[in-house]
Formats: structure tokens, C-alpha cells, sequence
């Protein structure tokens, strides 16, 4: 599935040095705005100690991990939404990707410019957040004039679409979020047909100093105050020990140095974890003596369509899925155990496949 997290935020928060450290793509990261103007891509894979659990009992071939993408868009500064700095190249890049993750930057150094000369993530938060409610009123208003010339005809459909766009347009004037309203029927298949950007899910990543990796600071403090009612997803990360740990070799290096900074794991891992909560996303397995593989669905997908994920025939002539949980799996050891114990499960058309299912999908073309 290309699905897509998009890493936005002022110019110089440390937006390009956490992409180069997921991605090891090498993106520019200089201490001056608008570094990045082109959008830059990069393919990341999803952490999963169940992938190297089921690597390790069945021993296969190859071990395939399952992933997202990842693009880091240029800086956003005030009057974006009427094209100032990279504006209007900055919102046609974010309405493209399937949700955000908002770079705050909450570290305090001389050496690196902000371009509104001081450190305050809760104004930079609503700087950003405010030209995406101002672009999407100016969708929303785009829309509303051909609605109002539509709906003359007189007909019901055409006057209910009008009056969920005029509430949406309400809404948006109040300056809040579309993701944070209560909408209509009417107003969210409005929402869906214009990708409204402030519909998309947001990820706040709080990017700090290296002391201040583990417990935050002020600053973050001060920000999880000003998103308490937003029941919006936020973690602490320092830029710059991810671009370091990103630059190690062996995975003994990097164990080391995250023991030295009082990490358990790499920001990074809890990041791209976090995306993948965002999108709504789970993993479900294969597993065999060729290749043991992560795939991943939308929450909520039957089996049919889980199928069609490998190759569109396995949809098309579905049969059966014979499902494992991986919990049965790692404490079984085998499919041939899991089966003696009466453990796998036989599952029709209507099964919706759960995060960690161990599946195998039966088809006739």
C-alpha cells in the first residue's frame, strides 16, 4: 500500500535532519529556510519484533518487513495560503499525502535561525495550522460558487449540498481544524471529495536537544498544555541523536550509544510506529520456508481484499484464509503444532484479518 506520512513544519525545526535519518536519503539540511523545495521520498520499513520472532522459528529464505513513505515537505512561514515563501507549492505537496507529521521545534540554539526570531512551538503549531484552515476555506469557497449556481435546478440534493458546505464554511471560519469538528453526513463527504487539509490525522513531533530526549523540557510541556483537547498524538525527539545513530554501523554501536543517551530504542522506531497507528494501519503475516513477510491493510479489511494485497488472483478467487495468531504461533513454535493444538483457525469472505494474524490464503482462478 502507498500510503503516505508527510513531515511539514516552519523552515529550520529539523524536519530535513529527521528525514535523512529515516531514510538515510540524504536529503539537503542547512541552517537557512527553504533548504528543501522539492519535496523529498523516501521508503521506510515498520520496526516489528513479531517479524523477527517468526524469522527465527521458521527460519526462511528471506525476511521481507513491511513499509510506509515518507516525504519531507518544504517549510511553511506565514501567508503560505496567499503563496508566500513556498506556500502554494507547499499545500499541492501535503493535500497529497494521507496524513502529517508536525515538526515543532523545542530546543534552544543561537547557531540555528527560526524565522520568527524566538522559540515558541505553540505559536509555530497555530502559524501552521492556520494556513492550512485559510487554504481550506479557500477550497471550500471555490466549491461553494458552483454549488450556489447548482443548486437554482431547485432540487433537494443540490440545496442539502449547499447548506453542508455553508456549515462546513461556518466551521472553518471559526479557525478550527476539520479533523477536530463534529461533521455532518453531508460535511464529511465534502471534506472527503475536497482532501481537506486540515481532515488529515497529525502526529506532533516535538524535536528537543540531546539532554532532553528522554523527559522533555519547557517547551514541550508547554505544548502538550496547548494540545490537551485535541486527543492528538505527540512524541519527543531529538533530530540530531537519530541523524548520529542513523550514521552507525553495526547494531551493537547503536545499542551502545542509545545505552550512553538513556534511550531504550530509537525515536525513530516509535515515529514510524506512530505513523502507522495514524493511518489506521495493521500487519498482518506470511510465513513459510521461502520468505516470512509483513503486509499491511487499513484496520477494518476482510479477508478477500487482504488477499488481494499480495496479488490481485488471490482476490479474485478467494476460497478460504487459514489464520494463526501470532501469540499461538510464538508459543507453539510450528504451524504443525499450532495445528495438533486445534490453533488455526478456517475463515470466510466476512473475516476481518486483525493485527498479527498469521495468514494463508487458499484461491482457485
Amino acid at each position: 500500500m502507498a500510503l503516505k506520512c508527510g513531515i511539514v513544519g516552519l523552515p529550520n525545526v529539523g524536519k530535513s535532519t529527521l528525514f535523512n535519518a529515516l531514510t538515510a536519503a540524504g536529503a539537503l539540511a542547512a541552517n537557512y529556510p527553504f533548504a528543501t523545495k522539492e519535496p523529498n521520498l523516501g521508503i521506510v520499513t515498520v520496526p516489528d519484533d513479531r517479524l523477527d520472532t517468526l524469522m527465527r522459528l521458521v527460519k526462511p529464505k528471506s525476511t521481507i518487513p513491511t513499509t510506509i513513505e515518507i516525504v519531507d515537505i518544504a517549510g511553511l512561514i506565514k501567508g503560505a495560503s496567499q503563496g508566500e515563501g513556498l506556500g502554494n507549492q507547499f499545500l499541492a505537496n501535503i493535500r497529497e499525502v494521507d496524513a502529517i507529521v508536525h515538526v515543532v521545534r523545542c530546543f534552544d540554539d543561537g547557531q540555528v535561525v527560526h524565522v520568527d526570531g524566538s522559540i515558541d512551538p505553540v505559536r509555530d503549531k497555530e502559524i501552521v495550522e492556520t494556513e492550512l484552515v485559510l487554504k481550506d476555506l479557500e477550497t471550500l469557497e471555490k466549491r461553494l460558487e458552483k454549488l450556489q449556481k447548482q443548486s437554482k435546478d431547485g432540487t433537494k440534493e443540490s440545496k442539502a449540498l449547499l447548506e453542508s458546505a455553508r456549515s462546513l464554511q461556518g466551521k472553518l471560519e471559526e479557525g478550527k481544524p476539520v479533523r477536530l469538528m463534529n461533521l455532518s453526513d453531508g460535511e464529511q463527504a465534502l471534506s472527503q471529495e475536497l482532501m481537506l487539509l486540515t481532515a488529515k490525522p497529525v502526529l506532533y513531533a516535538c524535536n528537543v536537544n540531546e539532554e532532553e530526549a528522554v523527559d522533555g523540557n519547557e517547551y514541550t510541556r508547554l505544548f502538550d498544555e496547548a494540545i490537551a483537547g485535541e486527543g492528538a498524538e505527540r512524541i519527543i525527539i531529538c533530530a540530531g541523536i537519530e541523524a548520529d545513530i542513523a550514521e552507525l554501523d553495526s547494531p551493537e554501536d547503536r545499542q551502545a550509544f542509545l545505552d550512553e543517551m538513556g534511550l531504550e530504542e530509537p525515536g525513530l522506531h516509535r515515529l514510524i510506529r506512530a505513523c502507522y497507528k495514524l493511518l489506521d494501519l495493521v500487519t498482518y503475516f506470511t510465513a513459510g520456508e521461502k520468505e516470512v513477510r509483513a503486509w499491511t491493510v487499513r484496520r477494518g479489511t476482510q479477508a478477500p481484499q487482504a488477499a488481494g494485497v499480495i496479488h490481485t488472483d488471490f482476490e479474485k478467487g478467494f476460497i478460504r484464509a487459514e489464520v494463526i495468531k501470532y501469540e499461538d504461533y510464538e508459543a507453539l513454535g510450528t504451524e504443525a503444532a499450532v495445528k495438533e493444538a486445534g490453533k488455526m483457525a478456517i475463515e470466510g469472505k466476512e473475516y476481518i484479518v486483525l493485527d498479527g494474524d498469521v495468514m494463508h490464503f487458499r484461491f482457485n482462478v
